[in-house]
């Protein structure tokens, strides 16, 4: 078996599966769906599910990876009993990738232009209504929505032809570093602001009335779904990088760190953008319009507003950028194990076929607008979103659940000796039970939940 690389450091492999996990749902749809469903006692919730949904299926992703020493197009090949089935999960992995980036290299491309919008102060004296206008605009014309996209499938693959240490790696160290330094400055001075403690309030101390209010079952199904999706789960996306890493330490530990920095990354934003809504009265459950329309307008009233706001986007961008990246370096492990792909080869040929694939999404805004695949006023890019967040997530999440606790799969002994292998904690024994008969259901309700959702 050829060499397969490695990350240089730990505190790299841990950078970049935070990066991957950090994306827009936690910028951008974490801060809107806490505000919509009771702020604080929402948090609670989802932490709740995030610690007993999200990390036994990262951990579970991780093993696949690190034991097979291959990307989800070919792990179940390797480990999988001979004449089973199991090696089609991988084909339904590889889509999900695919499919993600349809979608999601577009949106990436709406932040890298709102840099450049912020930066030309567009938004310099323009009411919420002024800055929802220059929003449609965008999405309304051809060769912005085309642009942004190119730009970022350009910069994505340029970063993963040069290698995973000095491409994916070095890079991701950086943007997460930059990150982190963007988000607390953003924080500090949105805390600062006059009125901005009730925000705070709001985001930090729990009112379990809110609850009630909005709906116990809805308010626990929302944080299901958020603390299940954050992570990009059950496509093998973190699965690449289990495989990247040597034994010296187990597994689970290293899940723990990259969902509490998932986390700490939704909460700072947060902490950057209720407090600023309550000082200008703006209403934080605004919805997906809270990002592009509501604060723009925020930054507008704000002295050095120019300034906030396009550190905003940077942040908004790396947050974007540092998913693709992971993503994309999915795919090129993908090409490299089914067709034995260089590096430069797959970069290049992949670089193409995403630019291709995502054509349909950046132009469903415009020219393909009259394409309303899931009713009237959706959107190409919504389907795409469904199929892979209300289908492809949890339906591989559940075949990962499957493989690694069933006798017929993997099966729970050699997931278990996999993740424990090397130093810190263990795959706690009692879960067994709870990985192989509740976890299960879980995931299935959200499965049905999200049609149910969808279409009732």
């Amino acid at each position: 078996m050829e060499q397969r690389e490695k990350f240089s450091s730990r505190i790299g492999f841990i950078l970049i599966s935070v990066g991957c996990a950090v994306g827009l749902g936690n910028v951008w749809r974490f801060p809107y769906i806490a505000g919509a469903y009771g702020g604080a006692a929402f948090v609670l919730i989802y932490l709740i599910f995030l610690a007993i949904l999200g990390l036994p299926i990262m951990v579970m992703e991780l093993a696949v990876g690190r034991s097979s020493q291959r990307s989800a197009a070919r792990s179940f090949h390797v480990l999988e009993p001979k004449g089973s089935k199991w090696h089609l999960t991988g084909y339904l992995a590889v889509a999900g990738n695919y499919l993600l980036m349809m979608f999601y290299t577009t949106v990436g491309g709406w932040m890298l232009i709102y840099i450049k919008k912020m930066a030309l102060g567009e938004f310099s004296g323009k009411t919420a209504e002024e800055a929802g206008t220059i929003f449609n605009a965008m999405l309304a014309s051809p060769s912005s929505m085309m642009g942004g996209m190119l730009v970022v499938v350009v910069l994505g693959f340029l970063v993963c032809s040069v290698g995973l240490q000095k491409g994916v790696e070095r890079i991701t160290k950086w943007m997460m570093g930059l990150l982190f330094v963007i988000l607390v400055v953003l924080c500090i001075r949105s805390m600062t602001l006059p009125g901005a403690a009730e925000g705070l309030a709001f985001y930090l101390v729990p009112d379990f009335g809110k609850i009630v209010e909005c709906g116990v079952g809805e308010v626990i199904f929302a944080a299901m779904g958020q603390a299940f999706f954050t992570l990009s789960l059950g496509i093998g996306a973190m699965a690449i990088f289990g495989s990247y890493i040597d034994k010296s330490r187990r597994l689970t530990g290293e899940a723990v760190h990259i969902c509490v920095l998932d986390t700490v990354v939704a909460f700072l934003a947060g902490l950057i953008i209720f407090p600023a809504c309550t000082a200008f009265g703006v209403s934080p459950g605004q919805g997906p319009g809270l990002v592009f329309v509501t604060l723009p307008n925020i930054f507008n009233q704000m002295s050095a507003g120019r300034l906030w706001g396009v550190l905003f986007f940077i942040f908004m961008s790396f947050a974007a950028l540092s998913t693709i990246i992971a993503v994309f370096e999915n795919i090129i492990s993908f090409s490299a194990d089914l067709w034995h792909w260089g590096r430069k080869k797959a970069s290049w040929i992949n670089g193409v076929a995403v630019a291709v694939l995502s054509i349909p999404c950046a132009l469903g805004f415009n020219i393909l607008s009259w394409a309303q695949p899931l009713g009237a006023g959706s959107t190409i890019q919504d389907l795409e979103d469904f199929i892979i967040s209300n289908n492809l997530l949890p339906l591989g999440s559940l075949l990962y659940l499957l493989f690694c606790t069933s006798r017929r799969g993997w099966g729970w002994k050699k997931f278990q000796a996999e993740a424990d292998e090397g130093a810190g904690f263990a795959f706690p024994a009692w879960a067994r039970g709870y990985v192989t008969y509740v976890l299960p259901v879980i995931v299935l309700i959200i499965l049905v939940m999200g049609y149910w959702q969808k279409f009732a």
